[in-house]
């Protein structure tokens, strides 16, 4: 018997349906699903594991953060403990039999170190074990087939770069975490996270919200006439300066607007809009951020629709369509569906499919692409809004460039030059099939040279600058690409846990006092931590590690000594980072203006000296006594929400495997009185008829 091994459940029922024709059999081992087949005369068994079975930890004498300084974790040995039991029990016991092992999981640095634990789990056990690794992009019957025919060395290099990465990271974040935490007291729940890769992340986003709460408005004035042509058509044009900076000035400039004007100069230019480019991770998380999509749910979703055949392996740094994939064919596969009979009638209707290209080539996997037709009713609707955006963007990157004329009209009034511009589609090209794009149309009648144009209105509009805008998820995401901050594998759930450790909220992503009080006092006395240049060197040497230049061995002593460097540098200035950072958060405590008649203060989070449970209670105590209970359990932030129904201040709550939620601070609020929902229930229903 040969025994393949994937990384999820799903997969392994897959793949023995595709290479048993759908005859396999199941059986459940220690609860665990085992799926038995005959394939090419050979008996096999397939078995799903829940990613990692094993995990990277310190010893137990290790755990202690108030007796063992952080310092000392630096060169803890470590230890892989088991964390699927299970899982590991029925590996072993089908394992018993088995005369070679297939490692068929996802064929990255973590896909490789799931399997590789794995097999190094029984090979300690039964002894040395052939091992065979089956590689592909795509769970599909071509993709599958084609694998376990050309079946490849396990890549233990990848495994190591894998390894390396989890000791740096628990290293890391272990130490830097204590310190920073213990500095500053903040304990349990309220523990502030700090790591390689989310350190110099979240100081990306305090660097935006720095420079967006610092940035001072300037005022500037706009003029803006309203002109007519020959036919009596309006159009708007605008003074050749933007920004006058000077109201004096902006209303001299005003005042000398006569009421006729003169086409001075038409200039006309036409230019291609290139499709888009295949998609790797990056452009998949972008693209879906449009849709409204957060990175993580769009990985999450992606590797449901790769798990079930639908699309290619989604983790990808590739931008170019290797020639091993049959473009018309996958196009023709897409034609079953309705939705998108159109578009593929246009891309087959061409002689020549040319694709596009982006600037990144690998070899590993191919750009994210439709493997299968899906349809509307055998997806849920998020999966077929993320299907349909990768669907179409295949089919983009194999049509024809839009093309588009952009219009420039000079005006002479009085002396004084004005600009209409104008913006037509000629044709549509790529852009009909893809309603991701928008084009905005700016349509001006016809002008002629050196026509007379009547002045019909004129404006001066005064307004201020705006500050820089916060970064979306999907451009977080691209800024750390740049910064090689983490990996295409990594970067979406770095994002969540900034996001549930409470360091920013909403979308786009604000940093939080906390957040930006954590990387002052970490720019203040160890910068290089909040920089992405040390992290970048060590994702070099991973990369290394991966080539086969560098040992793992080699990579972690380098992360310990350059961690060891930085850990003197805030040992000596521990107080004054705990110090920063608890001067920093304190806004972050206040949930709002006391709600009690003639109080000045503030609401704000406070544990009780007796029983050390947390409540909300005002500022003035004890001159005022209001307060309002709140849950113990997780992480509670503050908003600058207010209820809608009853006005008192909104909480958020984390709970670690829940959606944050918002809640009401008044017990008497009446929309937690179920008559209230019950009608205003009604109501909507009314509104819906």
């Amino acid at each position: 018997m040969k025994l393949i091994i994937s990384e999820k459940e799903i997969a392994a029922r897959r793949i023995a349906q595709i290479l048993s024709d759908n005859n396999a059999k199941e059986e459940k081992v220690y609860s665990v699903p085992v799926h038995s087949f005959s394939y090419r005369g050979t008996d096999f068994k397939s078995i799903g594991l829940k990613g990692h079975i094993l995990q990277v930890e310190f010893p137990p004498e290790y755990t202690n953060w108030i007796k063992v300084p952080p310092q000392e974790l630096i060169d803890a040995s470590l230890e892989k403990k088991p964390i699927e039991k299970r899982i590991i029990q029925a590996l072993n016991k089908i394992s018993a039999d088995a005369e070679s092992i297939i490692i068929a999981t996802d064929f990255d640095r973590e896909g490789e170190l799931i399997g590789y634990d794995a097999y190094d789990l029984l090979r300690n056990k039964y002894g040395e074990i052939p091992v065979k690794r089956a590689r592909f992009s795509a769970i599909t019957q071509k993709d599958i087939n084609n694998a376990f025919s050309n079946l490849e060395k396990l890549d233990l290099n990848l495994a190591f770069a894998g390894m390396a990465r989890q000791d740096i990271d628990l290293i890391w974040g272990a130490v830097l975490t204590r310190f920073i935490s213990l500095s500053s007291f903040q304990l349990r729940e309220k523990f502030l996270s700090v790591g390689r890769v989310q350190t110099p992340t979240l100081a990306i986003l305090v660097e935006r919200e720095l420079e967006i709460k610092n940035f001072i408005s300037v005022p500037y004035w706009q003029i803006k006439t309203v002109l007519k042509n020959r036919n009596g058509e309006k159009f708007d044009s605008f003074y050749y300066k933007k920004k006058i900076l000077d109201e004096n000035e902006a209303q001299k400039i005003f005042e000398k607007i006569k009421d006729k004007g003169t086409v001075s100069s038409i200039k006309e230019v036409n230019r291609a809009i290139k499709p888009p480019t295949p998609l790797n991770t990056t452009a998949l998380i972008v693209a879906a951020s449009s849709i409204g999509f957060s990175a993580q749910k769009t990985i999450n979703i992606a590797e449901n629709l790769y798990i079930n055949g639908f699309i290619s392996y989604p983790r990808t740094d590739n931008t170019v369509y290797p020639s091993s994939i049959d473009l018309k064919e996958t196009v023709l596969n897409l034609k079953s569906n309705n939705d998108f009979s159109n578009m593929i009638e246009a891309v087959i209707s061409q002689k020549n499919l040319k694709p596009t290209r982006g600037a990144r080539k690998t070899t590993d996997h191919p750009p994210i692409y439709p493997v299968s037709a899906a349809n509307k009713n055998e997806l849920r609707d998020d999966e077929w809004k993320l299907y349909e955006l990768i669907a179409r963007r295949f089919a983009c990157t194999l049509l024809p460039e839009a093309s588009v004329k952009n219009m420039a009209v000079n005006i002479d009034i009085n002396g004084l030059k004005f600009i209409a511009n104008g913006s037509t589609m000629l044709s549509e090209g790529w852009t009909k099939f893809y309603p991701y794009y928008k084009h905005i149309e700016i349509s001006l009648p016809d002008i002629k040279q050196d026509e007379e144009l009547e002045v019909f209105k004129k404006e001066i509009n005064a307004k201020k600058t705006k500050p820089p805008a916060r970064y979306t998820q999907g451009r977080l995401v691209e800024k750390m690409e740049e910064a090689n901050l983490g990996t295409k594998a990594t970067r979406h759930s770095i994002i969540q846990n900034l996001i549930s450790r409470g360091y920013v909220k909403g979308n786009p992503l604000e940093a939080t006092n906390k957040a930006i009080a954590v990387i002052s006092a970490l720019k203040d006395y160890a910068s290089r931590i909040t920089t992405p240049e040390m992290t970048s060197e060590l994702e070099t040497d991973m990369d290394a590690i991966a080539k086969g230049e560098f040992k793992k061995a080699e990579v972690v002593d380098i992360s310990r000594n350059r961690l060891r460097e930085i850990m003197k540098i805030l040992i000596d200035k521990k107080k004054e980072i705990g110090k920063a950072i608890k001067d920093g958060i304190k806004d972050d405590e206040i949930v709002g203006k006391c709600q009690s008649p003639d109080c000045d203060g503030n609401l704000i989070i406070r544990v009780s000296n007796k029983t050390r449970k947390k409540f909300i209670g005002c500022s003035n105590y004890p001159k005022c006594t209001q307060s309002f209970s709140m849950p113990q359990n997780g992480l509670v932030l503050t908003t600058d929400s207010v209820c809608k129904t009853c006005s008192f201040p909104i909480i958020r709550i984390i709970r670690k495997g829940r959606k944050p939620w918002d809640l009401c601070i008044n017990p008497e609020c009446p929309s937690k009185n179920e008559n209230y929902k019950n009608n205003k229930n009604k109501k909507s229903d009314k509104k819906t008829d």
